[in-house]
């Protein structure tokens, strides 16, 4: 009987545990076995701010602006292809004089180096050949005369005598010509010819030193000369802002190293080819250089102005704090709590104001001081 109450009492004890295990939950468990919901924490907002006291922030509206849309963009001062001309030397030899530097102003005529050749030496003899010949010819030519007018030879023989004194002559006004390209006077033989400057300017290419080879014709000039009165200013303009750049129109151009520079170009050619790695076309402007104060290879900053007038914002500078390269300024959120808005500022104008092309609105309240709040705040 004791046997049996014992075994009851096991079984009762392993059903319980059964149950237990089935349809318990426990307390830290969701509905249906799944965890417990996740809260959520809102992180503050790092461009609200909140002072103690917003009266010491005074503020000012946002006035309307409206003007022309500009375009800037930088660029790199080149001489004009059109006014740039090669030194040429049409005859071959040793460079034995150097008379000109790369940098150097030159005048149209001015020599510029001299040149040891074996060209001009065949060239005085062929010319005194051409002279003898013509002598001898111009002789034989007179005694045909002399033979034809008393009946001693034929008219075909005189005409032979005459075509004969003709060729001698071309042949005389050839060779001498040939001295005259080569620039060698034939009064004066030498083995030396002079290269003079064809135009006047600055030498902008040098590809000669003494004692070099000069190959003629088939070689590399020795100068190039550039009239640098009036030069280029090639400009890379990316290919969002070509909409806003015209041939004709005008541009301004500033001088890295002379900020205070301003000078007016056109815009002569607009490139057909982007860059396909930065996505710009070359804008070549014309500009003229009086007093040759735009060097070659200087850095400029080139202004484009739009057609079009756009409604903008301005503010006092003031108003707009300068953080991170970025540019910001405050607006009021209610109560005493201000926020901070990205903007994108435009040109200085008169009176110490400033555009803003993006990020607030006419008639749109800013704190007047930015830097003012943005260091009590640091505080």
């Amino acid at each position: 009987m004791n046997r049996s109450l014992a075994l009851e009492a096991v079984t009762i004890f392993a059903f319980g545990v059964f149950l237990t295990g089935c349809g318990g939950k426990p307390e830290s468990a969701g509905a249906g076995g799944a965890p417990p919901p996740a809260k959520v924490e809102k992180e503050e907002d790092v461009g609200l701010l909140t002072v103690q006291r917003p009266e010491l922030f005074p503020l000012v509206k946002a006035a309307e602006y409206s003007a022309a849309p500009t375009l800037n963009v930088t660029g790199s001062v080149v001489p004009d292809i059109n006014r740039t001309v090669p030194v040429i030397s049409l005859a071959s030899g040793r460079v034995v004089e150097i008379r000109a530097r790369l940098g150097d102003r030159v005048e149209k005529g001015q020599v510029l180096l001299r040149v040891q050749s074996p060209d001009i030496a065949g060239a005085f003899s062929d010319y005194r050949k051409a002279v003898a010949d013509q002598a001898l010819v111009q002789k034989q030519f007179e005694r045909a005369q002399i033979l034809y007018d008393k009946g001693a030879i034929s008219l075909n023989d005189f005409q032979v005598a005459q075509g004969a004194n003709d060729k001698a002559k071309v042949d005389v006004e050839t060779t001498l010509e040939h001295l005259h390209v080569l620039g060698v006077d034939k009064d004066h033989p030498s083995g030396i010819v002079d290269i003079k400057a064809p135009v006047s300017g600055v030498i902008t290419d040098q590809q000669v030193t003494n004692a070099a080879g000069v190959q003629g014709l088939s070689g590399s000039n020795p100068f190039t000369i550039s009239d640098l009165t009036s030069v280029w200013v090639l400009c890379d303009v990316y290919e969002n802002d070509l909409a806003n750049v015209h041939v004709g129109e005008t541009a301004e151009i500033r001088l890295n190293a002379y900020p205070d520079k301003v000078y007016t170009g056109t815009i002569s050619n607009i490139g057909p080819i982007l860059d396909p790695n930065i996505r710009t076309a070359k804008v070549r402007v014309q500009v003229a250089n009086p007093g040759l104060l735009m060097r070659v290879g200087m850095f400029v900053t080139a202004s484009f102005h739009g057609q079009k007038k756009v409604e903008s914002a301005s503010v006092p500078a003031s108003a707009i704090l300068h953080l991170h390269d970025r540019d910001w300024v405050y607006v009021p959120a209610g109560g005493n709590k201000f926020r901070r808005v990205e903007v994108t500022a435009g040109n200085n104008l008169p009176n110490q104001m400033q555009e803003i092309r993006k990020g607030i609105e006419a008639g749109q309240q800013v704190v007047s001081n930015a830097l003012v709040m943005q260091s009590t705040v640091e505080q």
